[in-house]
């Protein structure tokens, strides 16, 4: 049975958002089939402010998002959560010479961070929203305006259909155009055309698709709708006549100060002109009249992931299967090499450290879809699937993982090369060169796509020294396999492995060439 299935005892999630403006933490008790909050945390860091133009991340901002993950880890371990995520947005996918921070930041979480693409960011954000709002007929739009990025969304239920995420954000638009919360209508307009420029693409294939109610997400949209109601007591959903009296009394003020809205408070102040801009521009490219304020966001779509993982209804695991049927992969041979490639894993990962679950799935994945690039072409088709895993939209996939499969795929066979895992963090940095080892080892004996069962191969992994031992007299019978075996023996010493192979207890019969 599943874990958190109905029936089991109660079980404890968190999700971190470290988004550009805010870090959030959350966390819930999930049991029969329900998932209650019992706990939220909220800090206001600006680390996309603290992002230069190069990238470089400013050491005071870093210095203060790590001491807030230190109170954030000190309240995750209080509250021993069983299943953790903690995905960074987009000041962490536009930072260069992050390493060291992600590896201090995880030391205080005491979960790795996942840095998800702007597309699978807008895919939780859905689902948070969608798992939070009453259900509804008809398509739904669901806008979210964060610190460095904006997403749009268009969905049914829990599935979307179109996603996008544009590079504007209320911390950077502010940062260009009203600095210290400085106001006027000119500054206004000049940021205004500028987010104009940046939505219209986008909104053409959005309004073609067409939604039948709007929702939004985030804070800035949640303190424009407190905004508008603090103006207009009756007002019940942000309104395009609301956002426009909104702008005209902003217009008139030098200052976010002069405004005299409760609504917008001190650690709001710096941002929300930004974030007003963005979403009047929303308003206006997509021709929206009116705008709910949604309950749920990024945060509530990393529960709700997380119980699909939890209940064997993960993301990742659907975004597989659609890549199988989409580049028509021969799904016998994938689950051939699978199953062996696993039986191997199982026989090794006490010596190569191997035990964590994640091992198994990315080995697993990498079988399904290590001829991905066939559907390409023939002549280096290893290459082909590294770059399509490289480079695809892979729904649930954060980019460490993506990345992870697409050097595991990419190095299946001919000449192994363990360039790009460095960029890993640890253990993976290093693990990755044994998952690799074992796929090829699977691939290899499986080269004739024969249904017929292999025997008994026993592995035996000391440091980096693989022997694999063979039952007597099989080898002898299959003299292409030793052909590919002694081949295999020089690609591996190429990546610092020692592959020895025997045919019996101790008759080593497969060595390397002749140089």
């Amino acid at each position: 049975m599943a874990r958190g299935a109905a029936g089991s005892g109660p079980e404890v999630l968190a999700a971190v958002d470290l988004g550009s403006n805010s870090f959030h933490l959350v966390v819930a008790r999930y049991a029969h089939g329900q998932l209650t909050v019992i706990d939220k945390l909220r800090e206001v860091v600006r680390l996309g402010a603290g992002v230069d133009e190069s990238g470089q991340l400013d050491r005071e901002v870093a210095a203060r998002a790590l001491a807030c993950l230190e109170r954030f880890g000190q309240r995750l371990r209080d509250m021993h959560a069983r299943d953790v995520r903690i995905v960074g947005t987009n000041a962490l996918r536009r930072a260069r010479r992050k390493q060291a921070f992600l590896e201090r930041a995880r030391e205080a979480l005491g979960h790795p961070i996942e840095i998800v693409s702007g597309i699978e960011e807008a895919r939780l954000i859905y689902g948070g929203v969608a798992h939070t709002s009453p259900s509804e007929a008809g398509r739904r739009l669901v806008c979210d305006i964060g610190g460095g990025s904006t997403e749009l969304i268009v969905g049914e239920g829990l599935e979307p259909i179109e996603l996008a995420s544009l590079q504007m954000g209320c911390v950077n638009l502010s940062e260009r155009w009203f600095p210290g919360g400085r106001l006027s209508a000119k500054r206004l307009a000049r940021a205004r055309v500028e987010v104009r420029l940046d939505l219209e693409p986008a909104s053409v294939r959005f309004r073609r698709l067409g939604w039948q109610y709007a929702l939004g997400s985030a804070g800035s949209v949640r303190a424009v709708g407190d905004c508008l109601r603090e103006m207009d007591p009756a007002a019940s959903t942000i309104t395009a006549e609301g956002l426009e009296a909104l702008l005209a009394a902003m217009a008139k003020v030098g200052d976010v100060r002069e405004l005299g809205l409760e609504a917008v408070t001190e650690e709001r102040r710096e941002v929300f002109a930004g974030g007003v801009a963005i979403l009047a521009e929303l308003f206006d490219t997509l021709g929206l009249g009116e705008m709910r304020v949604a309950e749920g966001a990024l945060r509530e779509g990393l529960l709700y992931d997380l119980v699909g993982r939890i209940t064997n209804e993960d993301a990742r695991d659907r975004t597989v299967h659609a890549m199988q049927r989409r580049y028509q992969v021969d799904l016998a041979q994938a689950g051939r090499v699978e199953a062996t490639a696993l039986a191997f894993l199982e026989q090794v990962e006490d010596a190569w450290q191997l035990g964590d679950p994640l091992a198994a799935t990315m080995l697993r994945w990498g079988a399904r879809l290590h001829e991905i690039g066939l559907d390409v072409a023939h002549n280096g088709y290893q290459r082909h699937g590294a770059y399509l895993l490289e480079n695809a939209d892979m729904p649930g996939f954060p980019r460490e993982e993506q990345w992870l499969l697409a050097r595991i795929v990419g190095a299946h066979r001919r000449k192994p090369a363990l360039d790009g895992l460095e960029r890993l963090a640890p253990p993976w940095d290093g693990h990755g060169r044994w998952l690799i080892v074992l796929l090829r080892l699977a691939v290899l004996l499986h080269r004739g796509r024969s249904g017929a069962p292999l025997p008994a191969i026993a592995l035996e992994a000391q440091g980096r020294t693989l022997t694999v031992r063979f039952p007597a007299r099989w080898l002898g019978d299959h003299p292409l396999t030793v052909a590919d075996l002694r081949n295999e023996i020089a690609s591996l010493r190429a990546i610092g492995v020692r592959l020895r192979v025997f045919g019996a207890r101790t008759q080593l019969v497969v060595e390397a060439p002749a140089a």
